[in-house]
């Protein structure tokens, strides 16, 4: 198993013990046990060979022992015994928004529920209102949550799929008998989501193709295995389809299967318009075939401005391309120069702050913004001011040492319900940036959120407003908040507004970038990493924020320092 892997079994070994009642600090040492493993920089199978899994901070002998069995036979006998304790269906229920472990084990206890199908048809029938602590808010609010769970379905997150897809393309290049290999779909356009992987493969021997795509090792199951497309679901639960073309069919496919459907519509309307014919087999002129050797060569027939996958939507962007008022070059990762949003070990990171420093170093960045939580984030560790004062003068130290490098001292401070933040203006003032969030009570109406992200917005200190809908894919919908308002008064007050690149976030929404750069509002494109891996997220924001019609000058990550600095001065 890898270091993800074990991090999640200690995780929910955590959650099963809270489950049975457990004695607390044994809960929290799995918790943190978790997140020493996702901390360790170094190889963990080598650790556990060498014995020096308990000189990790957080990881005594009884975790050692059983990280180590996760790591020699894939599995631990506690944790099988532990997940023994309850159904199933039970664990599934912690996916519902607003349900914690303590409240699960109730409805498991009291009502006998083992199912989130259970516990729909329990809350339909108003059982929960028998049960003390369970009112008729929470039923409604439990409906909402599994409603949600459905909608999101088979579907998968953006890097899980994007790795996948990856791995698949590498085993598939290998075959003598592929030419050119492409992602196309949902994936290519850089969705927030993927329900499942397109593959698009140009070859002479189509057979061979699909004989190699169907005896990849984990394919799990052959869904349909024809003469040039075929289906299969992965062992990690993803459908994978496969279509195969000619070499001269490639690019007109590849737009095609690339989509999106309104996209490929609303282009063969414009074709049609010329007299011309198109389809995922080619572009013809009455029987004749015009050639076109790519995509760009396809774009330039029709008199269009090449247009990225990530912006095929049918949202503007033919018109643009039409009239060559599309974006000259959409942001790229290697066009970014740093990140804001960044937690250590001082909050609730897995990471020192020296190795948060080091990582971004090793990306090629120029600075690295530290913004750990404030003190009313207490569930995870936040920082009161005298350990603020502390972690200040660990980042001068470490700025005295490096060269062509600087760390930027921030925090992440939580919007407090009347809109007033958890700091006081005496300390935000001594902080080189400060992101502003909302952690709690998410139930409020647009008009009264709007109205407390906004107040927070306008404080003179505040930088940026951190997730700004703070929803979760596959866990929770986000807040009612009007993002029209908000970046509204970012505009009027020279504030920024963040692009959370975590892929259970990608918040704020690439439809919203585009009106923050109608309103010239820089958008700051952040990891909210907690640990050193989780820098790397900022890949995945980019794609957001191509999706979002950004360029390099939209993207306050992409400015060189000085401009950074005079940014975060022109406001206070």
């Amino acid at each position: 198993m890898n270091k993800k892997e074990i991090a999640e079994i200690l995780e929910e070994m955590a959650v099963l013990l809270e489950l049975k009642d457990e004695n607390p600090f044994k809960i929290r040492a799995f918790q943190n046990g978790a997140r020493a493993v996702e901390g360790i920089e170094e190889d963990i199978e080598k650790l556990s060979e060498q014995k020096k899994l308990t000189e990790i901070p957080g990881i005594g002998n009884h975790l050692a022992t059983l990280i180590t069995e996760l790591i020699q036979i894939g599995f631990s006998k506690d944790h099988q015994q532990l997940k023994k304790s309850f159904p199933e269906g039970v664990l599934k229920m912690l996916s519902i928004q607003g349900l914690g472990p303590k409240k699960v084990k109730v409805l498991y206890q009291k009502l006998k529920l083992k199912t989130v199908e259970e516990l729909e048809e329990a809350c339909k029938q108003h059982k929960l209102l028998k049960v003390e602590g369970f009112g008729e808010k929470t039923e409604i609010n439990i409906l909402k949550g599994i409603e949600y769970l459905k909608k999101s379905k088979d579907s998968h997150l953006f890097p899980e799929a994007l790795d996948e897809a990856h791995a698949y393309m590498d085993y598939l290049s290998k075959s003598s008998h592929t030419q050119r290999i492409s992602i196309a779909g949902s994936l290519r356009r850089h969705k927030e989501t993927i329900r499942d992987i397109d593959l698009l493969i140009s070859s002479s021997n189509p057979k061979e193709v699909i004989k190699t795509f169907v005896s990849y090792p984990l394919v799990n199951r052959i869904l349909a295995e024809g003469e040039t497309k075929s289906a299969v679901i992965l062992k990690s639960r993803i459908n994978v389809d496969l279509r195969v073309v000619t070499d001269t069919e490639y690019p007109f496919a590849l737009h095609y299967f690339t989509g999106s459907k309104e996209h490929n519509t609303h282009l063969r309307s414009i074709a049609k318009d010329k007299g011309l014919k198109l389809n995922e087999y080619g572009l013809f002129k009455g029987k004749k075939s015009l050639p076109c050797k790519t995509e760009e060569d396809l774009f330039k027939t029709l008199g269009l401005s090449y247009i990225e996958p990530e912006l095929r939507e049918d949202v503007g962007e033919i018109d643009a391309a039409q009239k060559n008022k599309l974006p000259k070059k959409l942001v790229e990762f290697k066009d970014i120069r740093g990140a804001f949003h960044n937690h250590t070990t001082y909050s609730d990171g897995a990471a020192t702050l020296e190795q948060m420093v080091h990582k971004a170093q090793s990306m090629g960045f120029e600075f690295i913004g530290i913004s750990d939580h404030s003190k009313a984030a207490y569930y995870a560790n936040g920082l009161k001011p005298d350990r603020v004062k502390k972690q200040w003068k660990e980042i001068d130290v470490l700025n005295s040492k490096l060269k062509n490098f600087k760390i930027l001292k921030g925090t992440e401070v939580d919007i407090l319900p009347d809109g007033t933040l958890d700091f006081e203006d005496e300390l935000l003032a001594q902080f080189d940036f400060v992101i502003a969030s909302v952690h709690s009570k998410f139930n409020m109406t647009e008009k009264d959120m709007t109205k407390r992200i906004t107040t927070a917005l306008k404080n003179k200190y505040v930088t940026m407003v951190g997730h700004p809908t703070g929803h979760l894919f596959f866990m929770r919908e986000g807040y009612p908040v009007n993002l029209h308002t908000l970046v509204d008064v970012a505009k009027d007050y020279g504030k920024s507004v963040e692009l959370n690149a975590n892929p259970h976030r990608f918040d704020v929404d690439w439809r919203m970038c585009k009106y923050a750069k109608s309103k010239s509002v820089p958008i700051s494109i952040n990891p909210d990493a907690h640990k050193t891996e989780g820098i790397e997220d900022i890949q995945y924001g980019v794609g957001i924020a191509r999706k979002g019609w950004l360029e390099p000058k939209d993207v306050l990550t992409t400015w060189p320092l000085k401009d950074i600095m005079k940014f975060l001065k022109s406001y206070r």
